[in-house]
């Protein structure tokens, strides 16, 4: 194709390199031919897309909300199932039962994501896994960032894994989450362990990261929506202020699981996808796990973005969530 018909063939790739080893890359990149047609055209879809500028928090919240319902009532007609609110530990959840076959007397733990400081996949998460692993999820609505900052999520499901002690052995439960819920899931895990508590049968690290101190190589390189969208590089020696964090040691081992014993981890499914922001915070948790001996599964799919299991047209989303109902299945209650 000619450079007047094709823009990109006027471009070349390039690589130069600062004294500090940092990189200033141009990448022409095809359009995968190894996914799905529908992953293909969702990916074109993205690269339509305006960058958007960050939003003003309560706006983030509205417009996530609205997503939110929308995609959990998409969620619901492919994969029914019974929702009740509830409180439990003195924190709101949803109970999701799944509605025929249901095995007894065992439970997982769902934790969105939504960044920390809203929510954008509770019962997205929580409906399909509950439907397909014929296994009860409670959802939890934990607080959120700025207003209740680490270790107020933490607290809450401790609260909640506490009372389901009550009904449950821990054999018999499962924790799960995407992104900020990942990230929460091994948060959880390690406060667990630090409290005495018998650790869960199983976890699902979806997208997730355990070092709040260093940003990871795919951060530098993708957006939330993988090669489009706005992207600030992050100074490693100059982070962020992150109203999760707060005034918290980064490198506190519940914050950051990284630097905690993780020896005697449950056995651990983590899952994430080459254009994934949080790639390389996965892989480095997954090496982790590894080095203390633990037993851990790492899938990563290819070319996709962060959290693509939240979109149901894409038959890798199917492919991923039957693989996590599959794991839970497998190592829960069993």
């Amino acid at each position: 194709m000619s450079a007047q018909t094709n823009p990109a063939a006027t471009l070349q790739d390039s690589a130069t390199f600062d004294p500090d080893g940092a990189a200033h890359i141009t990448r022409i990149v095809p359009m995968p031919p190894t996914i799905s047609a529908e992953a293909q055209k969702w990916l074109d879809s993205l690269d339509q897309q305006k960058p958007v500028p960050p939003e003003p928090l309560a706006e983030r919240r509205a417009h996530t909300d609205t997503w939110r319902k929308m995609d959990s009532a998409e969620a619901l007609k492919l994969y029914p199932v019974k929702v009740e609110e509830a409180v439990l530990g003195g924190v709101r959840t949803d109970i999701i039962s799944p509605l025929s076959n249901p095995t007894p007397n065992r439970v997982l733990i769902n934790l969105h994501g939504g960044g920390f400081n809203s929510d954008s996949g509770s019962l997205i998460e929580g409906i399909p896994i509950a439907n397909l692993a014929k296994i009860k999820v409670v959802s939890v609505y934990y607080r959120l960032a700025p207003e209740n900052p680490f270790p107020a999520a933490v607290d809450d499901v401790v609260a909640v894994y506490r009372e389901l002690l009550k009904t449950y052995s821990p054999h018999n439960i499962g924790i799960y989450g995407t992104s900020a819920g990942a990230i929460l899931t091994c948060e959880v895990a390690v406060r667990l362990k630090q409290l005495g508590l018998p650790l869960p049968a199983a976890l699902g690290v979806f997208s997730g990261l355990a070092d709040f101190s260093r940003p990871g190589d795919s951060w530098q390189l993708f957006t939330l929506n993988g090669l489009p969208g706005m992207l600030q590089p992050t100074d490693p020696k100059q982070l962020p202020d992150d109203p999760y964090i707060g005034k918290t040691d980064r490198r506190d081992p519940v914050l950051s699981p990284l630097f905690a014993d993780l020896h005697g981890m449950p056995p651990t499914l983590l899952v994430t996808s080459t254009r994934d922001i949080l790639l390389s915070g996965t892989t480095v948790l997954h090496r982790a796990l590894l080095k203390a001996g633990d037993g851990a599964e790492l899938v990563v799919f290819e070319a996709l973005p962060h959290a693509f299991w939240y979109h149901f047209q894409l038959p890798e989303t199917k492919e991923a969530l039957e693989l996590m109902a599959k794991f839970f299945d497998d190592k829960v209650g069993r």
